[in-house]
């Protein structure tokens, strides 16, 4: 496992994750922050919002040489955002957080650029899919014949935020998630309204949506998203299994979290462990566990084994 003083990044984006990985970067011990890539429109409002050593741009060929790139955008956008990247020689991490085929089918994309620059991405690193995915699989191995049920919120889902608010006729919108237990799970759509646009059609629009399709969801129009904002979270994750052939093992991981905060620590990690992993593109699962923490193999191994 290699070790150097400073690893460069650059973050991508400046919504609320991309905000979570600043702070994050800034608390490491072995990251420094390059710069910020945004939207055109975008720049002189973060250039008032950020220290002036930090360059702020719309190319991150504008900034001094990059080790890793944090793709803080929509899921749906990492692929066009990402592969540019990787084609240039630098690393890059997402939080990518679409569960399943669409994962994969992103994992091989990113591959494919990857390994012809001789690069890595890691993908889908953010707290589910991503760290809830290593418990899962931990959960699993501990018990291979089971069941494992993963119960988010209550809380406000950033994905399907961002989904709602891509659909025609919404100016503005926050999604919650409301767990129904056992995996099952509600969708509570809060929207602004674009006047003259009819509401029974954005519902459907919504609903359609392969966010939202799979859940029982329920849109409502209010006056301002703003005031009902509130990015705390939280998981349950549950296995009920056996082990060898004895039943009866259960395990329970329980988290309240303030979302975008700890997506962005767990993108820095990833992008530390994309310093310590041949070219390719991986997702958390991937990934040995070390690599994603600060210091030595000896000193890690020391601490935590």
């Amino acid at each position: 496992m290699s070790v150097r003083e400073k690893w460069r990044a650059a973050v991508v984006g400046l919504g609320n994750v991309g905000w979570g990985a600043l702070d994050a970067i800034d608390t490491a011990p072995d990251m420094e922050l390059v710069g910020v890539v945004v939207r055109e429109h975008a720049v002189a409002r973060v250039q008032k919002l950020l220290p002036p050593h930090l360059v702020v741009t719309t190319n991150i060929n504008d900034l001094k040489p990059v080790d890793v790139a944090i793709v803080a955008v929509p899921s749906r956008s990492v692929a066009v955002v990402a592969k540019p990247i990787l084609a240039q020689g630098i690393c890059t991490v997402d939080s990518f957080d679409i569960h399943g085929r669409d994962l994969w089918r992103l994992r091989q994309q990113l591959d494919v650029a990857a390994r012809n620059a001789g690069v890595v991405a890691i993908s889908a690193a953010g707290w589910d899919p991503g760290t809830d995915s290593l418990l899962r699989a931990i959960f699993a191995l501990q018990a291979p014949r089971g069941i494992t049920y993963t119960n988010f919120g209550p809380g406000m889902s950033m994905g399907h935020t961002v989904a709602a608010k891509k659909i025609a006729g919404v100016r503005n919108a926050m999604a919650l998630t409301l767990p129904l237990g056992y995996g099952r799970h509600q969708r509570l759509v809060y929207i602004e309204l674009v006047p003259g646009y009819d509401f029974t059609t954005v519902e459907a629009a919504i609903k359609k949506d392969p966010y939202f399709s799979q859940d029982d969801t329920r849109v409502e129009v209010v006056d301002d998203v703003g005031q009902l904002l509130d990015t705390g979270h939280g998981v349950m994750l549950e296995r009920r299994g056996t082990a060898g052939k004895t039943a009866n093992q259960v395990f329970r991981y329980t988290s309240r979290i303030t979302n975008p905060a700890l997506t962005g620590q767990i993108l820095v990690a990833a992008a530390r462990a994309t310093q310590r992993l041949s070219a390719g593109a991986y997702t958390m699962l991937e990934v040995p566990l070390a690599h994603f923490l600060p210091g030595d193999l000896q000193t890690i191994v020391e601490e935590f084994v």
